[in-house]
């Protein structure tokens, strides 16, 4: 089974809350905008504490530390099979300082060329209800989560 475990950091401008999302990087997600947003995330080793590796992914994908209070929420699944661990956190970052970590991928698909790109090529805060569109479908359940929470404290 595919694990990926990721951050899901929130802050709130005045009363509004708002979600920071990733785009990801590469010729194949150039333009394509709604539902391809996510949390940073990322896989990580049987045996490794997923928190850990959702922090460390957060800074590989970012290149800013996340500290806080880390609440964890359910996991999802993706059509692929594989399952995200989160945690949400509040707390604030510029997307305008996003440096990603580089990957390499095959490209054009099957040439046997590979080619060096951003994992993630920007990140944004959203209000929820651009979030909703924004991200990826199958994490818009982690950004429910968390509203439902926030509404019942």
């Amino acid at each position: 089974m595919k694990t990926s475990a990721g951050i899901l950091l929130y802050r709130f401008k005045e009363t509004q809350l708002e979600f920071f999302l990733v785009h990801p990087g590469g010729p194949f997600w150039k333009n394509k905008d709604e539902g391809a947003w996510s949390i940073p995330k990322g896989e990580y080793e049987i045996g490794e504490n997923p928190l850990e590796a959702a922090k460390r992914e957060f800074e590989e994908e970012t290149e800013q530390k996340i500290e806080g209070y880390f609440v964890p929420l359910e996991p999802v699944k993706l059509k692929s099979g594989k399952t995200i661990f989160a945690w949400a956190v509040e707390g604030d970052i510029d997307q305008h300082h996003i440096v990603s970590n580089v990957i390499e991928i095959p490209w054009p698909p099957k040439s046997g060329k590979m080619l060096k790109i951003p994992e993630v090529d920007r990140g944004d805060w959203f209000d929820e209800v651009t979030a909703m569109i924004k991200i990826n479908p199958a994490q818009a359940n982690l950004l429910e989560q968390l509203s439902k929470i926030i509404a019942n404290t």
